[in-house]
């Protein structure tokens, strides 16, 4: 029996900066997946800290992927945000990526997760900065790509709430001040593994 294969797409959040590997989201979603009886491959992960929606683009057109994916996660637009890009422009990148990760999914949309923008806003590294705003921003940015992947029919995993949480938990945090931390990984792969077994069902 081959092996049930995960392609994770995005940016510092699925790559993990700050984490070890194993504490990646896609790792340990990977793991639990296996704890529940699925024969799992290791996830191939295409994601670099600091990617806008077009880096992205680029890093997938690089990585030359010439095979499709049981499953697949795209979660993108901290940077977009962060830069002060338009979400007019973020739309239209952010649609041109789900449809790829939908191809990569073998054109099944059932197959693919989006995952929701976390919210840096509340980390010790924004202390200094209008908090409030990125949280509003955040939420733009997040109802757009909600709205595409409903148009799309692709399945929605909301996990800035979990983000948000870091105010009374510091342990949520990574030790860059910014980041999440394994801890609050493994509270989106909980969330996360449920949706793929459906997916896989």
């Amino acid at each position: 029996m081959m092996p049930i294969t995960y392609l994770a797409l995005g940016d510092s959040y699925t790559i993990g900066e700050q984490v070890p590997d194993h504490e990646r989201f896609p790792v340990q979603t990977v793991a639990l997946l296996r704890q529940e009886g699925y024969t799992m491959a290791d996830p191939r992960i295409i994601a670099t800290t600091g990617w806008t929606t077009d880096e992205l683009e680029a890093g997938i057109a690089a990585a030359h992927i010439g095979q499709t994916y049981d499953i697949v996660t795209l979660l993108i637009g901290v940077n977009n945000q962060y830069r002060g890009r338009s979400v007019t422009e973020y739309r239209e990148e952010f649609a041109a990526l789900l449809k790829k990760a939908i191809a990569f999914a073998g054109n099944r949309p059932g197959h693919v997760v989006v995952l929701s923008i976390p919210d840096w806003g509340v980390t010790p590294f924004a202390a200094d900065r209008d908090q409030q705003q990125i949280s509003r921003e955040i939420d733009v940015y997040n109802a757009a790509n909600k709205a595409i992947a409903g148009d799309m029919q692709v399945p929605y995993l909301y996990i800035t709430h979990f983000t948000r949480e870091a105010p009374q938990d510091p342990e949520l945090v990574a030790p860059d001040g910014l980041h999440p931390s394994g801890k609050d990984y493994h509270r989106w792969a909980l969330a996360l593994a449920p949706l793929l077994a459906q997916a896989l069902k």
